[in-house]
């Protein structure tokens, strides 16, 4: 029970910390988020390296998301991922209906334009650990009602597989830029 609260309290003053350093731009053009999610990138790749180097290879993909849904989200969180989905296309969603990054945070409406910068971490957590396991990933999170969110993960392994699909990227990436997921 401490490693949580110390945990809950390390992001909480990580996530306070970069955006008191930054500039008034940085917050603007979200580097701030980049910042973060960089952060949790790397501690993705080195706890997906520490907690795999005992277990047996992997055999698809969706292997590999019930490994980051079960056992290193338990980890992390004390928690499984209450619900995993997918299209079987390279795109994984993953609703966590008590996300306990939110949890501290109220439930009011006034709070979820917030949420954003609380999940970033958590974003870059999941891509480094899917980076180490040699899946190239774009990880956006959604919060529609605290704190309950949703995370998505776009693999880009399979999207690359053609020509045709390097078209649906670029689409799909339009399309996140312009829903606010991903920032330039």
């Amino acid at each position: 029970m401490a490693d949580e609260a110390l945990f809950l309290l390390l992001h909480n003053e990580m996530v306070s910390g970069v955006y008191k350093s930054a500039e008034q731009g940085e917050v603007e053009n979200g580097r701030c988020i980049t910042k973060l999610e960089n952060m949790g990138f790397r501690v993705g790749q080195g706890l997906i390296e520490r907690f795999t180097k005992d277990t047996a290879r992997f055999k698809d993909e969706l292997d590999i998301m019930k490994f980051i849904c079960k056992d290193f989200w338990t980890t992390v969180f004390k928690k499984q991922i209450d619900n995993l989905r997918t299209n079987h296309q390279g795109i994984y969603v993953l609703q966590d209906n008590k996300f306990r990054l939110l949890t501290q945070m109220s439930a009011g409406k006034q709070y979820l334009e917030h949420a954003s910068k609380y999940l970033a971490f958590t974003c870059g957590l999941i891509r480094g650990g899917l980076s180490n396991l040699g899946i190239k990933s774009i990880v956006t999170a959604e919060v529609s009602s605290m704190p309950a969110c949703k995370l998505t993960s776009y693999f880009l392994t399979n999207v690359f597989s053609s020509y045709l699909s390097g078209l649906v990227v670029c689409v799909c990436f339009l399309f996140l830029l312009l829903r606010g997921h991903l920032k330039c």
